[in-house]
């Protein structure tokens, strides 16, 4: 469990587990029906029928690649789009033609948008203009102690860290108690520790402050981590949503199945809940019939050393916690995860003759 500084006070909801995802559905808080937006007529459209629903408090990630149609959906949700057909409702009321001040939701943009020459104070206070000066301090100056800032109140932007102006940003964003909060790549300028670090620590505010958002992104890694439930978008489309979990171990499509994890694709034979595969038959994680394709993790995939194995280790590469094996066997290549305690946990030289197993059910995918 993420370790929270000593000072702050995190009261869990009570349909979270210890680790902050929901394991019911929350309260509806959004519903985004049938949203398409085509840029140049007669071509096929950036988004294409896209429908979800947020619940209260809850954070999803739209994952996908460069193009899918992720960020104009979130410009769409957010008043910077309009759509050319579908609504959004924001607690049952439609915002769809309202506009962007109007629709009582926040956005971080991937480069902050702070003003390099107000402080973090002003930057913070920037959107509290309606009210008295002193309750708008007091506001801004409650949000800075709740990113840990309240120290840093006096510098500009310049002055501060990557993951600082990240902070600032999003109490900016959180000073206005909106509905529902936006974030669009919002880690990407960061280095690789940074993104690490950044993104729990903005879980945790958004889950502190009882804020529902919706993250835009690319990195997989960064859904897994951050997301209750993930959208998994392809050519303008949803695919597939669900929880980090359903998404990872249940995949509905090939796409999914390759996009959100490392996985091997192989044929098989199925009948109802076993299928006939290169790795002999192996039990289904739902029901299929007739030709179909699996999908397998490659730490489902063990690995042990036999000199009258019929596979051989073609690649190998070291990342500390596991080892990552390339195996061929026949004319396929499977990928494979082995870390201690699981198959070999020394390292297998190149060249050496194995065999693989399956410990665990397979998934058909489209």
């Amino acid at each position: 469990m993420q370790q929270l500084p000593k000072s702050v006070t995190f009261r869990m909801p009570a349909d979270a587990s210890p680790l902050g995802f929901r394991q019911q559905p929350a309260r509806t808080l959004l519903e985004v029906d049938g949203l398409t937006r085509r840029f140049v007529a007669g071509e096929s459209a950036a988004v294409d029928r896209v429908s979800f629903v947020l619940g209260e408090g809850e954070l999803m990630a739209l994952l996908g690649p460069s193009g899918c149609g992720k960020t104009t959906t979130l410009r769409m949700i957010g008043g910077l789009e309009e759509p050319d057909s579908g609504r959004i409702l924001l607690r049952g009321r439609d915002i769809t033609r309202l506009p962007t001040e109007k629709r009582g939701i926040g956005i971080v943009f991937q480069d902050y948008a702070l003003f390099p020459h107000l402080d973090v104070l002003q930057n913070v206070s920037f959107g509290l203009r309606h009210l008295p000066r002193a309750a708008a301090r007091a506001r801004a100056e409650e949000m800075l102690a709740l990113v840990g800032l309240e120290g840093l109140a006096q510098r500009r932007p310049h002055e501060l860290s990557g993951g600082q102006q990240q902070r600032v940003a999003l109490a900016r964003t959180l000073a206005v108690s909106p509905l529902l909060v936006l974030l669009d790549e919002p880690f990407s300028n960061l280095d690789a520790a940074m993104r690490v670090e950044t993104r729990q620590e903005v879980r945790r505010l958004l889950k502190q402050a009882g804020s529902s958002g919706i993250l835009v992104t690319h990195d997989q890694e960064e859904a897994l981590a951050m997301a209750d439930r993930i959208a998994v978008m392809e050519k303008g489309r949803v695919l597939q949503i669900g929880t980090p979990d359903e998404i990872y171990r249940n995949p509905a499509t090939r796409f999914v199945a390759a996009f959100l994890g490392r996985s091997n694709i192989m044929p098989g034979v199925a009948e109802g809940m076993a299928a006939d595969t290169p790795l002999g038959r192996l039990p289904l994680s739902r029901a299929a019939n007739g030709t179909v394709s699996l999908a397998v993790r490659p730490e489902q995939i063990m690995i042990e050393p036999d000199a009258q194995g019929d596979a051989a280790v073609v690649g190998r590469e070291f990342r500390g916690h596991d080892q990552l094996y390339w195996v061929q066997q026949g004319d396929r290549c499977f990928l494979v995860i082995s870390g201690l305690g699981q198959g070999a946990a020394e390292p297998i030289d190149i060249g050496a003759r194995v065999r693989l197993r399956i410990c665990d059910c397979v998934t058909p995918v489209d």
